[in-house]
């Protein structure tokens, strides 16, 4: 048996290795095993200085505190967790007040373990609402399709699973979903139009007015009624506090439904997302289940069932915390770091810039291409700064677009000026060191600079 006092790397654990493909038969200290563990987890990318990911990467000592405090809550048993689910209901109204909802107070809503879950039960219930209208007038009901730009992987996932065709429409030029384009695609058996307010590839805000207005003026000239759906993923979050001007959200009435995510400009730990609907109308009670569970009733609209509740208190605290003022202060903060960088790239005369951060057209985040067409100084790029460290997607943007690359660096909550400075530093090394190689020689090939495109600027919930 091993001695407690024993130096731990002289331990039995850490001098056999690891079961990888059986269950282990005997049990060992927990320090020892926690040790192991721990050391594995080195060879992961350090999470700050991962500048693809959209998600939380740095937490208040307090928010972590309440993560840990809440870690056996189950959201779900509202029954034994009633504080939890009063906090729940009171950060829906909050989120339906920042979002301009008509009665915050009774606003309906769900948190959702991601704006990925959010967007499905958002597009289930206007999938919902479209057959009820048509059953309605004996119209049929086994065509429904749904329209948005070729951006998120979420709504290719909602239209294959709930039996949806998707309407992807290409991109080109603007790489942004136009309202002419939009209404190009809508019929009949169009079960809601989806605007994406901070698009995963560039950071760009999509013109939701433009589409509500042409939606506006379709039912006008022909009847058609088709809602607008709000990804607002990552825009969600940031827009009402550093562009309140922009109108993206339930001040326009063809604005149906949102979702957003918590987990990203929200600030909250991961696992945290919000759907909110205009009113309460708007979610069709069928959805709901009344369910009986450990000896209380209590309604449901989740694609998840048992889940930790931390992420929403923790998104309470955070709400609490910082208010309209310490958000826009944070944000805004962000903003600043964004356009440091945009400054620094369009300083190298290398590159051109696809969006520089400013607030009122996107999210905290920087995209560039290369400015002479040669995509692979981007992937090569790439491909050296996880060499320092960092991880900065080469990417190429939609079919529309295919010949077309870009790179993006996205500036989250926990990025200074002075980390900004050292990417700088290391992109403009890294320029200097590819420049040394000889003619022909690459890297990276096009398209594989470490990065999956599917799983990070695609998905809602990356």
């Amino acid at each position: 048996m091993d001695d407690d006092a024993d130096d731990i790397f002289a331990s039995a654990a850490m001098v056999a290795p690891a079961p990888k493909d059986a269950f282990p038969s005997i049990e060992r200290p927990a320090r020892e095993v926690y040790q192991k563990v721990r050391d594995e987890l080195l060879l992961d990318g350090v999470a700050r200085m991962n500048l693809a990911t959209f998600c939380t990467t740095w937490l208040e000592p307090e928010a972590a505190q309440l993560m840990a405090d809440s870690v056996a809550k189950n959201i779900i048993d509202k029954d034994e967790y009633p504080q939890t689910a009063e906090i729940e209901r009171r950060c829906v109204a909050l989120v339906a007040d920042l979002f301009h909802a008509p009665d915050p107070a009774h606003a309906t809503g769900v948190s959702t373990t991601g704006s990925s879950e959010a967007a499905m039960l958002s597009g289930l219930a206007a999938k919902w609402r479209w057959r009820a209208r048509r059953a309605a007038v004996g119209a049929d009901t086994t065509r429904p399709n749904l329209v948005c730009g070729s951006v998120q992987v979420c709504w290719e996932k909602f239209a294959r699973y709930f039996d949806v065709e998707l309407r992807q429409v290409p991109m080109p030029g603007g790489h942004l979903l136009t309202p002419e384009d939009a209404l190009a695609h809508c019929d009949e058996n169009t079960i809601a139009v989806v605007a994406t307010f901070g698009q995963t590839f560039t950071g760009l805000f999509e013109d939701v007015a433009g589409i509500a207005a042409a939606l506006d003026d379709l039912q006008a000239r022909t009847g058609l009624d088709i809602p607008l759906h709000v990804d607002a993923a990552s825009g969600g979050f940031v827009a009402p506090f550093c562009a309140p001007d922009v109108l993206w959200d339930f001040r326009l009435p063809r604005v149906k439904s949102i979702n957003a995510s918590g987990h990203k400009t929200g600030l909250a730990p991961l696992g945290a997302g919000w759907a909110i609907w205009r009113e309460t109308g708007d979610l069709p009670q069928e959805l709901i289940f009344d369910v009986n569970y450990l000896g209380g009733n209590m309604p449901t609209f989740t694609l998840n069932f048992s889940r930790p509740g931390g992420q929403v208190i923790t998104s309470y605290y955070l709400f609490l915390r910082l208010g309209r003022a310490g958000y826009a202060k944070v944000q805004s903060a962000a903003y600043t770091v964004a356009q440091r960088i945009a400054a620094g790239i369009r300083d190298l005369d290398r590159f051109e810039l696809v969006f520089d951060g400013e607030p009122e057209h996107g999210i905290p985040a920087v995209t560039w291409t290369s400015k002479d067409g040669d995509d692979s100084v981007l992937f090569d790029l790439a491909q050296q700064l996880r060499m320092r460290g960092w991880l900065v997607p080469a990417y190429t943007l939609p079919p529309a677009q295919e010949s077309r690359a870009v790179q993006r660096v996205v500036v989250r909550h926990g990025m200074s000026v002075d980390m900004a400075d050292l990417l700088l530093a290391d992109i403009r090394r890294c320029l200097d060191d590819l420049s040394a190689l000889p003619d022909g020689v690459h890297l990276a090939a096009a398209g594989a600079s470490g990065f999956n495109h599917d799983a990070t600027p695609r998905v809602a919930d990356a």
